[in-house]
């Protein structure tokens, strides 16, 4: 049995749960400083937080389009294009890419809709 030497060995399969990882990260993190923050001070206004949680979204966005532009790169580089479904390392790799890039717009969004209530909430009440 021969090993797959291309780049998907490099990255292995940390490279397909990057983006959801990355999101869940955001989400606890942005949770325990929104949570911290409303149980020191409930009446005081979120600006501090919504400061800390807008650059934790940059940042996890800035990690998740990391991860989409990885793995389209890795998808284009399949010169058969899709289905991939031969067995072929090639074809693995694409596949994995593929399934990155998918992974990674989802976690974009979900990065989208756990910051969202900052923007909408002046208080903790």
């Amino acid at each position: 049995m021969t090993r797959d030497t291309t780049a998907t060995s490099r990255y292995g399969l940390w490279l397909l749960v990057s983006g959801p990882l990355i999101w869940s990260v955001h989400f606890l993190a942005s949770y325990i400083a929104a949570a911290l923050h409303c149980a020191k001070r409930p009446d005081v206004a979120l600006a501090d937080v919504r400061v800390l949680i807008l650059v934790l979204t940059a940042a996890a966005l800035a990690g998740i389009v990391w991860a989409g532009i990885v793995g389209l790169r890795y998808h284009l580089a399949s010169p058969d294009g899709l289905p991939h479904d031969d067995d072929t390392p090639q074809d693995r790799r694409s596949f994995l890419g593929f399934a990155t890039l998918l992974l990674a717009g989802l976690s974009a969004v979900a990065v989208a809709f756990v910051a969202m209530p900052i923007l909408f909430f002046e208080v903790c009440r």
